[in-house]
């Protein structure tokens, strides 16, 4: 009789699979891009839930080609974002070391400039953003990203105020025009549409849903015991061999599932938009949501975390040979996701 033999269940390429450090995702890598104009490339917004589209297919080789096809979107709220400092990296023997950074003071900041803003730093009366800015010239930097937060002041759906500060990455032109881009930026607003453009592709970093610890079978899939088995159901036969003294790391076991920081790469910007100009709240408004009023945009299939879970954007670091054909949405489906 052959052997019989399959795939292992769960797969290992996540290990540790542990909590991430906050509830929304960290980026380590921004990609450098050809583009002779400086520009942010990134943003962050809160998810509302998802929908449905009906968009006319034009690509000429597609099956569907000329005819209306239903696609499944997530709703993100994106309220403009706001520019605190800038900082630069430059490179070292042990890799990109932070040289220095220049943050907005009081004395720059115009009366219109919210308070909450005033107290994330106490860089204020005796930071000296222009000395640092000189500092900054000077220094022989590898690159250079703003420091931005988010505003959930301006959206009704997020119970949490308190700004979210981040790093920025910026592309384009020298580490010069760079620090001059960031100085003009220095304490204003920016929107999703400086960042990125409708119909592009974008990576999306996040923290998928948490379930707090689960057993080995939901955790990885693994095989229920016979029924005829009297001591457990729900685990594994053994943990290993006597021989080697220890249960060894890829024995897979019980523990922390879900709320892991995950990247998904090449997801497309279909609209953005305003509830002005297009109505996207669903009658009864979006479950553990409620209401979009701000700025929104919608990205092509599904997005990892669950509802008022804060969504990163980043510039696509991976190449996508597949030709991004137009799609004209016709039509926005904002009927009730309460089940009735």
């Amino acid at each position: 009789m052959a052997k019989r033999s399959h795939p292992r269940r769960g797969s290992m390429a996540f290990s540790p699979r542990k909590r991430a450090s906050r509830h929304f995702g960290s980026v380590n890598a921004w990609p450098q891009t050809d583009d002779t104009e400086v520009r942010i490339q990134g943003f962050a917004g809160w998810k509302a839930g998802m929908t449905h589209v009906f968009a006319r297919d034009l690509n000429p080789k597609s099956t569907s080609a000329g005819q209306e096809i239903r696609i499944p979107v997530t709703v993100i709220e994106c309220p403009k974002m706001r520019v605190l400092a800038v900082r630069g990296y430059k490179m070292t023997p042990y890799g990109k070391q932070a040289a220095g950074e220049a943050w907005v003071n009081s004395q720059t900041i115009s009366d219109a400039f919210p308070e909450v803003f005033k107290r994330i730093s106490t860089r204020t009366d005796a930071h000296e953003t222009d000395k640092h800015f000189d500092t900054l010239l000077n220094a022989d930097l590898d690159e250079v990203r703003l420091i931005v937060s988010t505003q959930p002041s301006q959206i009704q759906s997020v119970p949490s105020k308190v700004p979210e500060v981040m790093e920025m990455g910026l592309t384009g032109g020298n580490v010069e025009e760079q620090l001059n881009f960031a100085k003009e930026k220095l304490g204003e607003e920016f929107s999703f549409a400086d960042a990125f453009e409708e119909g592009k592709l974008t990576d999306i970093v996040a923290v998928t849903k948490g379930y707090g610890w689960q057993g080995v079978i939901r955790r990885f899939g693994g095989k229920l015991q016979s029924h005829k088995n009297s001591k457990k159901r729900r685990q594994h036969g053994n943990l290993g061999d006597f021989g080697t003294g220890y249960v060894r790391k890829t024995i897979r076991q019980g523990g922390q599932t879900g709320y892991h920081q995950r990247t998904e790469f090449n997801k497309r910007v279909l609209r953005i938009s305003n509830p002005e100009e297009h109505a996207i709240t669903p009658a009864g408004g979006f479950l553990h949501y409620g209401e979009v009023k701000s700025e929104y945009i919608l990205i092509k299939g599904s997005v990892p975390g669950p509802a008022k879970r804060l969504i990163r954007f980043r510039d696509p670091a991976r190449g996508s040979t597949n030709q991004l054909h137009e799609l004209d949405i016709t039509f926005v489906s904002t009927a009730s996701k309460q089940g009735v």
